[in-house]
Formats: C-alpha cells, structure tokens, sequence
C-alpha cells in the first residue's frame, strides 16, 4: 500500500493528512504547530513517524503576494486581478496605465512577490505594455523603493519576477526587455485574448512555477532543500483545485455548484465554482468574461492576527461586534466574507452564475472544526437568516463543515492522481 502525506504549511499550523494513494482513503490526521524560523522542523514533527512521500502546499508567511499592473483598470488590469486570485494569490496592489514614477513607488510600497505584466488583446494596442515593461525594468531611485529584502539602498533596481500575460504579439519582446534588466521574467498566454474572454490557466500555472521557484526555492521559510521538493503550490491555488474536484463529483447534482468558506487566522477566502451550464451561458455578458473558478481573499478577516479588524469590518456592516469567542468571530468573518463576494460578483455582469445557486456550501477552518457541532448548527442558522447577502448563498443549500481538512490534500492529489482526490473528497460528500 503505497502512502502520501499532504501536508499544508500555513501561517500557523502545519496540518497533515496521510492518504492511500490508490484510493484516496484518509488513514489519519494531524497538526503541529509552524515553525517560522525553518518551516520544514513542522512538517516533519507533523509527519512524524509516516512512511510516506511528502507533497505540501503553503501559505506560510503570508502567502504569495501579487501585484497587477494592466492597461486600463475596467478590462485589462481587472482581467489580470482575476486571473492572480485563481491562481490563489493575495493580490497586494493593483496598477493601471503607463507607471510613471510615483506609480512604481507605489507598486514597490506594497513589497509584491511577483508581478503580473498584462495589457492589450493579442494583436491590439501594445504601447502600454511597452512602456510598463521599460518602467520595471528601469532602476528605481531612493532608499525604500525597492520591496521587501531585495536590492540595496541608493539606486535600487526592480528584482521583483514578473510574469507577463498580455498581447502576445510583442511578448517576446517585452519579455527580453526585462531579461536585459536582470528581472527573473516568465511568460505566459495573454489572460484577456479577446474582449469579453478571459483566459486565465496559463497565467496561473506561471503564477505557481514563480512561486515554487522565487518564494519556496529561497531561504525566506527555509534553506532545507527538501522545501522545494515538497512543495507544489500556493495553499489557496490547491484548495481551489480541490474545489474543482468536489464540483465535478457533484456535476449530476440539482444544484452542482459549490461553495467553501474557509476562516482561518488572517484572513478568510471564499472559494466558488458556480454551475457550468450557467457559467458557460453568462460569458457573453460580461467585458471580462466570468472565471469558471472564484475566489476571493479577505486579509482583514480573521479570528486570530485579524481580530480587530474582523470587529471593525462588522461593524461597519451593521452586524453585531463579537468579543473573543472564536465561533462568533467566525460567523462575523463568514457573514461579512460572503456578502463582499458577493459584491465581487456583480462586476460579473448581469445574469452570471451566482454563488446564490450551490448546492452545498462547505465550512472550512478550525473555528468550525473544533466547535461542537450543534453550536456550528446553530452559527449556520443565524448566516442562512442574514438578509445583506449571505443568507442567500446558504438557502436551499446542504451545509458541511471539512471536519478533517480534505480540501488541501485533494487538491494536491488532483493533477497526478485524480482518483485519489476524488475518494478522499467521496468522504466529504458522505458526511
């Protein structure tokens, strides 16, 4: 019987879930704590005693931070926002237009991991993704324009690796511009071919090869090799390919569309893959097109390192403030979360699939996890009833709480082993 450990390594725990290859059968769980000086010492204390291969994904020290620069904000640099949160990034900035040089200042304050260079249709105007190719790689002048750990004091050039993703007919060439420059530079396929297409995967997988090399083959979580080898992507980019999965095991459904709410201690995403038909019959509707797969990342709410702010964001909603009891946190952040999706939603266009049509909505994190179920019951109960929004996502639909934390580990087994995924995600669906 051959084993696999999937292992997510996050902000503050690392959890792990040791599965049977062949099937996807869940043999045991565990957590331990991250440690942050070296994050390898938590995987191996949470997989302590486990003969098995390790595949891992991680959002420890905060994720992968992206920042879009685009052509114009309504379409380009919108397709490009879209495209970095499919690919799970925390998107830090958003730039659209020639950067001059208060925009780079800008762009360089919000210390991205990554940039994503998009612009023009393929074939269309490409003078704008000319010139912000030429503005990246030009040096940046002044002690503090450069992000976070990278160049020097004085004249500081941009280090930051850009992944470009628009009009490919001068891709070659805006690509050289910054391998000239000494930018680490990865192309990929325009993430806006046409009006009204959006075309994200290649962008995404680009996304992820960036991450796996810059973040995780560098020393910032750890200098043990083995990191690198371990790990596969981004922990919101493998929780949405377990999403997927779950989807496509629920495609014969009434209502087969799904949505996972995952509140952890930062922040809280909201992850959705909506009903195909609709998806598919709502794409002529809107500029940008609406992306098969959702999510949205809310780095204000959380019921740990975001406590306060969790607070303040429901009170701003006209909700009532919740004191320190971490299942009230959490119902805040789901309230509060699924009504900003929602709003997200509406740049979709009129008539698109909706995360108000799933049919199962499922709770992720530890606040539900470890909450008795009939106070979860009775938390979902008081969401279902909440009249700004997010009642409307939970009406009619099944709700389910990732007891074991299957969603991270489906989605690591997803690519090369999809019958294992969809096993372990069967589970799930049983409970």
């Amino acid at each position: 019987m051959t084993l696999l450990a999937c292992v997510d390594i996050g902000s503050t725990w690392t959890k792990a879930a040791l599965v049977e290859a062949a099937t996807g059968r869940l043999v045991e769980t565990r957590q331990a704590p991250t440690t942050p000086e070296d994050v390898v010492a938590g995987v191996l204390a949470a997989t302590e005693g486990w003969d098995a291969a390790v595949r891992a994904c991680s959002s420890a020290g905060g994720g992968l931070r992206l920042a879009v620069v685009g052509y114009e904000e309504l379409i380009s640099a919108e397709a490009g926002h879209r495209a970095a949160l499919s690919a799970g990034a925390r998107v830090v900035h958003v730039a659209a237009g020639r950067l001059d040089a208060a925009a780079l200042e800008q762009l360089a304050a919000a210390a991205p991991d990554v940039v994503l260079l998009v612009g023009g249709t393929d074939g269309g105007d490409a003078t704008v993704l000319r010139h912000n190719a030429a503005a990246l790689a030009a040096p940046l002048q002044g002690p503090g324009a450069s992000p976070r750990g990278l160049g020097r004091s004085g004249v500081l050039p941009w280090a930051v690796p850009v992944v470009v993703a628009g009009n490919v007919a001068v891709r070659a060439g805006v690509c050289a511009v910054l391998a000239a420059a000494g930018t680490p530079v990865t192309p990929a396929d325009n993430v806006l071919p046409d009006i009204g297409r959006l075309a994200p995967e290649s962008a995404r997988a680009a996304i992820r090869d960036v991450f796996l090399t810059h973040v995780i083959g560098g020393a910032r979580l750890s200098a043990d090799p083995r990191l690198r080898r371990w790990v596969r992507a981004v922990t919101p980019d493998a929780v949405l390919d377990g999403v997927a999965v779950l989807a496509e095991l629920r495609a014969g459904a009434e209502a087969p569309g799904v949505l996972v709410l995952d509140v952890g201690g930062a922040t809280t995403d909201v992850y959705c893959v909506p009903a195909v038909d609709a998806e598919q019959a709502s794409l002529h509707r809107a500029a940008v097109g609406v992306p098969a797969r959702r999510r949205t990342v809310e780095g204000d709410l959380g019921v740990h390192a975001s406590a306060d702010a969790l607070r303040q964001a429901a009170g701003d909603e006209g909700l009532p403030v919740p004191g320190d009891d971490p299942l009230a946190l959490g119902e805040a952040a789901a309230v509060v979360a699924l009504r900003r999706h929602l709003r997200a939603e509406a740049a979709y266009g009129p008539g698109g699939a909706s995360a108000r049509g799933v049919g199962l909505v499922v709770l992720s994190g530890g606040v539900f996890r470890h909450a008795a179920p009939a106070a979860t019951a009775a938390a979902v109960q008081r969401v279902a009833a909440d009249r700004g929004g997010a009642g409307g996502v939970l009406a009619g639909a099944r709700v389910v709480v990732d007891g074991r934390y299957v969603l991270a580990a489906a989605g690591l087994l997803a690519g090369d082993a999809p019958a294992a995924a969809s096993g372990l995600l069967s589970g799930l669906l049983a409970r």
